[in-house]
């Protein structure tokens, strides 16, 4: 039984991380890349399967492999659920949300907000909670289930790991963009299906011995087949990852299985128990040389994808939402760094606050992730619903409908971090106060969207709805209309195509060849090269908006995605039937 990589496992790693850094170079020699169209939606211009792809690999992070394979080796099937609920959030993704996203023209989610509500305050508050958010259960969490994996593995410092996936996973976003994003999605997607399944076989075949039994795409009909894809790799998540989970406790029972707090501390230095260590056991102790390494590279592409995702949300929220507000004329320039110094700073930040998460969660990553989501989450979920599907809806209800549940879900996030449960089998009593004990963050998610909508509703019967002229294109029943928003003063944004207003620096004569290349390379890293471009008519830039805004399907397409869409419904909810 091996405990460590051998050679080749470490030249399968490298040849893979020389493939992806060969892919995000590539990509970043695309058309576009220069300005903020090209590097926060790919130019417009992906296919269904490589969106698709990013969408799954996105979702599948280091703490996917971690924590969920942890939680099934502690209980079982039922954590599946988790991953097939989300097949029908993804449909109504692609049917219901975005038409009206891709409709009203916008680049994040903030926008959409200040576009669908005027004003500032819900697009400033949601920028600011998407960026702690981003820093608190998801950049901290990638790093910590990478750290977790890596140390049983390569048995390596905590802290050298992380730095290095950062450095190199910062690097792919800063300088690609989307489609450096998008593009190495795709590689690692394959990578984690191939090397996941053969784990999978594998750790079958064991158990059998042993038991006797195992977001840029072109159009509308790209952005709804991206999604329909990403639903069925989601399906994928019992054999990836609950069964090798289970399977891991079976294999390996003294370890994952550990009886009491003494014998889990000795293995995997945490009381509460071993079960997130299940996945990384069973590929140190099962796989075979060189598929070790393989499959080390897909959960690091896993971790990476999450990451560079993340990043690049972070970076197009700061720029676009946050920045734009106070640099309004910015040129394009600007923007692009300002993208670039956001991701630094996500990094450092997630870095800091790692420790914070190690000793306040113990390393229970999956409950952890789903608990602070419970508390943060459902007043953003209300808001985007109620604003998509009630145009009564003012921004007043929503802005003090978010404070009130923002206020609720700290003080229960609070109370559930001061008073921990007791450790199972330690014999102590229960103590916390009955919210904690009595009610689960999943029950309390319920209770806080019920408190949430209905103060938002509330506050919206006394309070005056925008003009039904500010609503087009930004809501379900308005996603079809011809006329754009009207806009007041105020509001009017250039919305990511290149600026007439961009400022144009006169370029300064540098006197040798040196200063000339580093000034290449400085233009390169920034995104600052000036390409010579024409100016657009108002009729050109009138169709370039047409064109991204369209909602147009054929006939057949239109048919086949829903025919597709509802057998992949139907498929999903005989699963949950069957195994429930």
């Amino acid at each position: 039984m091996a405990d460590s990589l051998d050679t080749i496992d470490y030249v399968v790693i490298g040849i893979y991380f020389i493939a992806v850094l060969c892919v995000g170079i590539w990509s970043t020699c695309r058309p576009n890349r220069g300005n903020t169209t090209g590097y926060f939606l790919a130019g417009k211009s992906m296919h269904w399967i490589p969106v698709g792809a990013s969408i799954y690999a996105s979702n599948i992070g280091a703490p996917m492999f971690i924590g969920l394979a942890g939680t099934a080796a502690a209980s079982g099937l039922a954590v599946t659920i988790y991953e097939w609920i989300a097949v029908y959030f993804l449909v109504a993704l692609g049917w219901v949300f975005l038409p009206v996203y891709i409709s009203s023209g916008v680049f994040t989610m903030p926008e959409y907000l200040r576009k669908r509500f005027g004003g500032k305050r819900i697009r400033m508050f949601s920028s600011f909670f998407a960026l702690i958010g981003f820093i608190l259960f998801n950049i901290s969490i990638e790093i910590y289930s990478g750290a977790i994996f890596l140390q049983q593995i390569l048995k390596w410092n905590m802290y050298l790991c992380v730095v290095l996936i950062l450095i190199v996973t910062a690097l792919f976003t800063v300088i690609g963009g989307l489609a450096s994003v998008i593009y190495t999605d795709t590689l690692q997607s394959a990578v984690l299906l191939i090397s996941a399944t053969i784990l999978a076989v594998m750790g079958l075949n064991e158990d059998q011995l042993i038991v006797q039994r195992t977001l840029s795409a072109k159009n509308m009909v790209h952005a709804k087949a991206a999604t329909l894809f990403a639903s069925v790799l989601k399906l994928t998540g019992l054999l990836l990852f609950i069964i090798p989970g289970m399977i891991s406790r079976i294999l390996y029972t003294d370890d994952i299985a550990c009886a009491d707090p003494k014998s889990c501390e000795e293995f995997c230095n945490n009381k509460a128990g071993c079960s997130n260590f299940a996945y990384p056991v069973l590929v140190i102790r099962l796989l075979p040389k060189g598929l070790r390494g393989l499959m080390l590279a897909a959960l690091l592409a896993a971790l990476m994808s999450s990451m560079t995702s993340i990043l690049n949300s972070g970076s197009s929220i700061m720029t676009m939402d946050i920045w734009r507000q106070f640099r309004k004329q910015a040129p394009q320039s600007e923007l692009m760094i300002v993208g670039r110094l956001t991701v630094l700073v996500l990094v450092v930040l997630s870095v800091l606050w790692l420790p914070i998460l190690k000793s306040a969660e113990a390393g229970i990553i999956w409950f952890y992730m789903q608990a602070i989501r419970s508390y943060l989450i459902p007043p953003m979920c209300v808001l985007f619903v109620l604003g998509l599907f009630w145009k009564k809806l003012t921004e007043q209800g929503a802005f003090w409908g978010l404070i009130l549940g923002l206020i609720v879900g700290i003080i229960r996030m609070v109370l559930d971090f001061s008073f921990r449960a007791p450790l199972c089998g330690s014999g102590d009593p229960d103590n916390r106060p009955a919210i904690v004990s009595k009610v689960d963050f999943l029950h309390f998610a319920a209770i806080l969207g019920l408190v949430t909508t209905g103060a938002m509703i509330l506050i919206s019967m006394f309070t005056e709805p925008r003009p039904d002229r500010k609503l087009k294109r930004v809501t379900w029943w308005t996603r079809n209309d011809e006329d754009e928003p009207e806009l007041s003063s105020d509001e009017e944004e250039d919305f990511g195509f290149d600026s007439e207003n961009e400022q144009r620096q006169p370029v300064e004569t540098l006197d040798n060849e040196k200063c000339q290349m580093l000034q290449k390379c400085k233009d390169w890293i920034c995104g600052t090269i000036k390409e010579p471009k024409s100016k657009l008519s108002p009729e050109e830039k009138g169709l370039l908006r047409k064109k991204m805004t369209s909602l147009s399907e054929k006939t057949r397409n239109r048919r086949i995605l829903n025919c597709a869409a509802v057998l992949i419904i139907i498929g999903t909810t005989v699963l949950i039937a069957v195994f429930h």
